[in-house]
Protein backbone atom coordinates (compact mmCIF):
# COMPACT_ATOMS: atom_id res chain seq x y z
CA UNK A 1 0.00 0.00 0.00
CA UNK A 2 1.65 2.94 -1.38
CA UNK A 3 0.56 5.93 0.43
CA UNK A 4 0.73 9.11 -2.05
CA UNK A 5 -1.13 11.86 0.38
CA UNK A 6 -2.17 12.07 3.84
CA UNK A 7 -4.32 14.37 5.82
CA UNK A 8 -5.51 14.69 9.45
CA UNK A 9 -7.86 17.03 11.68
CA UNK A 10 -9.23 17.04 15.03
CA UNK A 11 -12.28 19.05 15.85
CA UNK A 12 -14.73 19.21 18.70
CA UNK A 13 -17.87 16.98 18.81
CA UNK A 14 -19.87 19.92 17.70
CA UNK A 15 -23.03 19.46 14.98
CA UNK A 16 -21.57 22.52 13.33
CA UNK A 17 -18.39 21.10 12.86
CA UNK A 18 -19.84 17.99 10.68
CA UNK A 19 -20.12 20.51 7.62
CA UNK A 20 -16.33 21.75 8.16
CA UNK A 21 -15.66 17.70 8.16
CA UNK A 22 -17.36 16.98 4.73
CA UNK A 23 -15.62 20.46 3.39
CA UNK A 24 -12.05 19.58 4.18
CA UNK A 25 -12.29 16.00 3.76
CA UNK A 26 -13.52 16.46 0.16
CA UNK A 27 -11.36 19.33 -0.90
CA UNK A 28 -8.63 17.30 -0.19
CA UNK A 29 -9.64 14.62 -2.43
CA UNK A 30 -10.53 16.60 -5.38
CA UNK A 31 -6.96 16.55 -6.19
CA UNK A 32 -8.24 12.81 -7.60
CA UNK A 33 -10.34 14.76 -10.12
CA UNK A 34 -13.42 12.86 -9.12
CA UNK A 35 -16.33 12.72 -10.60
CA UNK A 36 -19.24 14.90 -8.71
CA UNK A 37 -21.04 11.98 -7.68
CA UNK A 38 -18.08 10.33 -6.20
CA UNK A 39 -17.40 13.46 -4.09
CA UNK A 40 -21.58 13.75 -3.26
CA UNK A 41 -20.53 9.95 -2.05
CA UNK A 42 -17.86 10.98 -0.05
CA UNK A 43 -19.14 13.57 1.43
CA UNK A 44 -22.51 11.96 2.63
CA UNK A 45 -20.64 8.83 4.23
CA UNK A 46 -18.20 11.40 5.91
CA UNK A 47 -21.25 13.20 7.43
CA UNK A 48 -22.91 10.30 8.57
CA UNK A 49 -19.94 8.81 10.14
CA UNK A 50 -19.06 12.40 11.99
CA UNK A 51 -23.04 12.28 12.77
CA UNK A 52 -22.79 9.21 14.23
CA UNK A 53 -19.49 10.37 16.69
CA UNK A 54 -21.03 13.27 17.69
CA UNK A 55 -24.60 12.30 18.10
CA UNK A 56 -23.98 8.55 19.49
CA UNK A 57 -20.34 8.09 20.74
CA UNK A 58 -20.51 11.64 22.74
CA UNK A 59 -23.93 12.16 23.45
CA UNK A 60 -24.37 15.27 25.52
CA UNK A 61 -20.80 15.93 26.20
CA UNK A 62 -18.23 17.70 24.14
CA UNK A 63 -15.07 15.42 22.95
CA UNK A 64 -12.66 15.07 20.16
CA UNK A 65 -13.09 13.67 16.25
CA UNK A 66 -10.25 12.84 14.45
CA UNK A 67 -10.07 12.32 10.78
CA UNK A 68 -7.25 10.91 8.80
CA UNK A 69 -7.84 10.75 4.87
CA UNK A 70 -4.99 8.76 3.17
CA UNK A 71 -4.54 8.97 -1.08
CA UNK A 72 -3.25 5.15 -1.64
CA UNK A 73 -1.96 4.51 -5.42
CA UNK A 74 -4.45 3.50 -7.75
CA UNK A 75 -6.79 5.84 -6.82
CA UNK A 76 -8.27 4.42 -3.70
CA UNK A 77 -9.15 6.95 -0.73
CA UNK A 78 -9.44 5.48 2.67
CA UNK A 79 -11.27 7.59 5.25
CA UNK A 80 -10.77 7.06 9.08
CA UNK A 81 -13.52 8.59 11.54
CA UNK A 82 -12.43 8.39 15.24
CA UNK A 83 -13.93 9.27 18.64
CA UNK A 84 -13.30 8.28 21.96
CA UNK A 85 -16.64 8.16 23.46
CA UNK A 86 -19.25 5.38 24.81
CA UNK A 87 -18.74 2.73 22.05
CA UNK A 88 -20.81 0.39 20.45
CA UNK A 89 -21.79 -2.85 22.70
CA UNK A 90 -22.94 -4.47 19.60
CA UNK A 91 -21.52 -3.34 16.24
CA UNK A 92 -23.83 -5.79 14.00
CA UNK A 93 -26.56 -4.61 15.70
CA UNK A 94 -25.94 -0.96 15.29
CA UNK A 95 -25.20 -1.65 11.60
CA UNK A 96 -28.74 -2.68 11.02
CA UNK A 97 -30.75 -0.55 8.80
CA UNK A 98 -33.63 1.25 11.21
CA UNK A 99 -31.88 0.22 14.20
CA UNK A 100 -30.42 3.53 16.78
CA UNK A 101 -29.66 4.57 20.03
CA UNK A 102 -30.75 8.04 19.36
CA UNK A 103 -34.43 8.20 20.22
CA UNK A 104 -37.39 8.70 17.58
CA UNK A 105 -35.66 11.64 15.87
CA UNK A 106 -32.88 9.40 14.29
CA UNK A 107 -33.76 7.16 11.67
CA UNK A 108 -31.19 4.42 11.87
CA UNK A 109 -29.83 4.82 8.68
CA UNK A 110 -26.54 6.37 9.02
CA UNK A 111 -24.16 2.88 8.79
CA UNK A 112 -26.76 2.14 5.67
CA UNK A 113 -25.97 5.16 3.64
CA UNK A 114 -22.14 4.83 4.12
CA UNK A 115 -22.14 1.14 3.14
CA UNK A 116 -24.42 2.38 -0.05
CA UNK A 117 -21.61 5.02 -0.90
CA UNK A 118 -18.29 3.35 -0.13
CA UNK A 119 -16.60 0.20 -1.79
CA UNK A 120 -15.83 -0.80 1.62
CA UNK A 121 -17.10 0.34 5.49
CA UNK A 122 -14.89 -1.55 8.75
CA UNK A 123 -16.00 -0.40 11.86
CA UNK A 124 -14.53 -1.01 14.92
CA UNK A 125 -15.19 0.02 18.96
CA UNK A 126 -14.96 -1.02 22.69
CA UNK A 127 -17.32 0.27 24.92
CA UNK A 128 -16.32 3.30 26.92
CA UNK A 129 -13.27 3.13 24.94
CA UNK A 130 -14.91 4.64 21.49
CA UNK A 131 -15.60 3.87 17.81
CA UNK A 132 -13.64 3.87 14.57
CA UNK A 133 -14.99 4.06 11.17
CA UNK A 134 -12.73 2.90 8.13
CA UNK A 135 -14.73 3.48 4.74
CA UNK A 136 -12.78 3.13 0.91
CA UNK A 137 -13.71 4.42 -1.85
CA UNK A 138 -11.99 3.80 -5.57
CA UNK A 139 -11.74 7.25 -7.58
CA UNK A 140 -11.98 6.03 -11.09
CA UNK A 141 -9.27 8.04 -12.87
CA UNK A 142 -10.46 9.78 -16.21
CA UNK A 143 -8.00 10.18 -19.23
CA UNK A 144 -8.48 12.74 -21.49
CA UNK A 145 -8.44 12.42 -25.53
CA UNK A 146 -4.70 13.53 -25.49
CA UNK A 147 -3.57 10.95 -22.69
CA UNK A 148 -5.04 7.71 -24.67
CA UNK A 149 -3.08 8.95 -28.17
Amino acid sequence: MNVINEMKICFDSKSCNEAFARSAVSGFILQLDPTIAELSDIKTAVSEAVTNAIVHGYSNTIGDVHIKVQIIEGGKVIIQVKDKGVGIENIQQAMEPMFTTGGSERAGLGFAVMQSFMDKVKVTSKPGRGTTVTMEKYIMPRFSARDSI
